[in-house]
């Protein structure tokens, strides 16, 4: 089962919200276990553990109980997920579904009943167009619920002159204290202990465009960068995966040690050791590697000298590098480098 988590963006987004709202950033970061750090890279990636504490904290510290509500009305989405522009890029509503469909897991990525393995469904029964979350467990955390639908319903407002996108509103979890507040942030009926979360979609609206001119080409960029980033988040699923994401930005530092990435996952070292050995793995040999493919990146972009390419790969000398490196190639990096570049220019001194 892999561990579910969401987008250091939407994270980063909800305490800014909670701050505003009076609570203090440095008591929702210890009450969430969740380092500002860790969010100032949008695609980073916190744990769902961490998120629901943060949303938990944020309620209880900034006096608003219908928090998850407020973020999800509060924030263009645009402003937080490649998601949302590709979103608009598209031609239709359904067809920025279909994207939502295929990059969801970017914003948010949690189990889901579906089998095929999709958390938005949309369905057409009885001449209806239903939109329905198949998450696992909602009522174990339904603020997921709760900003997922407003801001969908927030989102279809923005756009002048659209027709209402949601008729109906369905939720499994029961009417909660403040259920004034769904009736203002949906505008439409809403069904507390319903058998299903679901939206009744405005049928017409899977026919209107999203956009005046929709642009294919940014729709092909937006869509090339989605797919790196679904593959690191794919890639991540595995320990070696999640201990190549930790290593990247500490391997300059040289002290990449197997305690600190554990300390990081919130695993004992024996725990981390055991995990990579299922995956025929080790420690070392995941570090030795990345040193290896990191290097190989340095010296082909020639943006940097082979010294400056052992500091980087966590070296704290380029003869040790360029004894890793022979082994690693078979040859020096200064001549590796060499041969690539001749007749090219010289490489940086």
């Amino acid at each position: 089962m892999r561990e579910a988590t969401v987008s250091a963006g939407f994270v980063r987004a909800l305490m800014e919200l909670a701050v505003r709202k009076g609570a203090s950033q440095m008591v929702l970061s210890e009450q969430s276990g969740i380092d500002p750090a860790d969010l100032e890279d949008q695609d980073n990636r916190i744990a769902l553990a961490k998120y629901i504490a943060l949303m938990r904290a944020g309620q209880a510290l900034g006096n608003d109980p219908a928090l998850a509500l407020h973020f999800g009305e509060a924030y263009d989405m645009s402003e937080l997920s490649i998601v949302a522009l590709i979103g608009q890029t598209c031609q239709t509503m359904s067809e920025a579904m279909e994207q939502l469909d295929r990059f969801g897991r970017l914003i948010i990525d949690v189990e889901v009943e579906d089998p095929a393995g999709r958390r938005l469904v949309l369905s057409r029964e009885n001449g209806q167009v239903w939109l329905i979350d198949t998450r696992k467990n909602p009522n174990a955390c339904p603020e997921i619920t709760e900003s997922g639908f407003a801001r969908i319903a927030s989102a279809s407002r923005r756009f002048p002159g659209q027709l209402p996108a949601i008729q109906e509103i369905h939720v499994t979890h029961s009417a909660p204290s403040y259920s004034a507040e769904y009736d203002r942030v949906f505008q439409a009926p809403v069904y507390f202990a319903s058998g299903r979360n679901a939206l009744l979609m405005n049928d017409d609206l899977f026919m209107t465009h999203r956009t005046p001119n929709p642009s294919r080409y940014v729709f092909g960029i937006l869509s090339e960068r989605a797919e790196a980033l679904l593959k690191a988040l794919e890639n991540s699923e595995t320990t070696q995966g999640r201990v190549e994401s930790l290593l990247m930005p500490i391997l300059h530092t040289g002290g990449a040690n197997m305690d600190i990435v554990a300390t990081k996952m919130g695993l004992s070292r024996t725990t981390l050791f055991r995990k990579l050995k299922a995956e025929g793995a080790t420690f070392e040999k995941v570090l030795d590697d990345l040193r290896y493919q990191m290097a190989l990146v340095y010296l082909a972009e020639r943006k940097v000298s082979v010294n400056e390419t052992a500091y980087l790969v966590g070296f704290s000398s380029a003869a040790a590098f360029s004894r890793a490196f022979k082994r690693w190639t078979g040859t020096s990096p200064r001549m590796l480098r060499a041969s690539r570049i001749e007749n090219r220019g010289t490489e940086p001194s």
